[in-house]
């Protein structure tokens, strides 16, 4: 097997906290014994798409311990301008994959380390076959939808801002008399809002996953009331639907639409259903941002040293996992085809029902 001497790693997709931590992790276990350099490519495809390209060699010297502390990423990162199908000004849109791949060869690298969610790694794999790049690939999504791993880089994090942000409603609720509903991340799965919700001591939690009644959770509230409640605590994911089945979005520049906004119409309901007063907080962005967990923290670091190990074994096209409490490798292919969603017959759902949290259904 050919000796690895230089090793690129980019971070692709949306930013989260503990993206720094996996830097770390891959420049301390590279340089351990073997001296591999490890070059850290900015604004990940883009990066490889800018001439010259734009990267630099990551020094362990750089790692002192501040930026295992720091929320998003020191190398910037993407989640627009797919190489396949680039948009252009004229609004055309262009493949641009040759051009990525040129400029990754022009780093002259031995191998490639892509730290992204199911969509960039499937771009970022789909780049590998194409251009002949040997590729490992890291999971980070606050949303924890990637398949065959129990954890991603980021979700830790994102569910203790949550939980930390119903810690904080619940006393104003209670002060005011109100019914206080935070609408969090998570694109299409429920994870976060099921997670926090159970941490936070929320009443009401709904998730995509689980189809709801408004007449149910005014039934819970009202319930709450009989109980010599004054206040309640309804957590929403941003991909829950109307009861129409309309999804909330927002038109974003460039064309395109996010999730957003379904706080809002879930408050209004409960509102004209029960006569009570609501606030709605959208947490937003400030689940991607902040001081990475420690759980965070210790998977990213796991993570990266079985990354650097699967070069070094000549082990690719592999991503790198945890199951059944350890570090496992899985087939790329295998995981970023495969969506994990809440499971609706889950032991966090199981739990929910059984602290009495309402989940709109029953």
């Amino acid at each position: 097997m050919p000796q690895i001497r230089r090793i690129g790693i980019l971070t692709s997709g949306g930013d989260c906290a503990g993206l720094n931590a996996v830097l770390r992790a891959v420049v301390l276990r590279a340089a351990q014994g073997d001296g591999i350099e490890v070059v850290g490519i900015k604004q990940g495809t883009a990066g490889l798409l800018a001439r010259p390209v734009e990267a630099a060699t990551l020094d362990p010297a750089m790692f002192t311990g501040t930026l295992l502390r720091s929320g998003g990423t020191i190398l910037g990162t993407t989640n627009r301008g797919d190489p396949f199908a680039y948009p252009m000004s004229d609004g055309r849109k262009i493949d641009r994959s040759e051009e990525v791949i040129e400029g990754y060869r022009s780093l002259d690298l031995d191998a490639l380390i892509g730290i992204g969610g199911d969509g960039s790694l499937a771009i970022l794999r789909r780049l590998a076959v194409q251009g002949g790049i040997d590729f490992v690939g890291i999971p980070k999504t606050i949303d924890n939808d990637l398949g065959h791993t129990e954890v991603s880089i980021g979700y830790a994090t994102a569910v203790g801002v949550a939980t930390d942000g119903l810690d904080h409603l619940q006393a104003t609720a209670a002060s005011h008399s109100r019914v206080m509903v935070m609408e969090v991340m998570g694109r299409d799965a429920g994870h976060i809002a099921l997670n926090a919700g159970i941490a936070g001591g929320a009443d009401v939690i709904l998730v995509p996953e689980i189809p709801y009644a408004i007449e149910r959770v005014a039934a819970k509230i009202e319930d709450l009331k009989s109980q010599g409640r004054n206040f309640a605590l309804v957590v929403v994911a941003e991909a829950v639907k109307t009861e129409s089945g309309d999804a909330v979005t927002q038109s974003q520049s460039g064309g395109g639409t996010t999730y957003g906004g379904i706080g809002y119409y879930i408050a209004e309901q409960i509102s004209k259903a029960t006569g009570a007063e609501t606030r709605v907080t959208v947490l937003g962005h400030l689940q991607r941002g902040g001081t990475p967990s420690a759980r965070d923290r210790i998977m990213a670091s796991i993570f990266g040293v079985h990354a650097v190990e699967l070069i070094l074994r000549g082990a690719f096209d592999r991503m790198v996992a945890w199951s059944g409490r350890t570090v496992i490798d899985v087939p790329l292919a295998d995981a970023v085809a495969a969506f994990r969603a809440v499971d609706p017959k889950g032991p966090m759902v199981r739990t929910a029902r059984g602290l009495g949290i309402c989940l709109g259904d029953a």
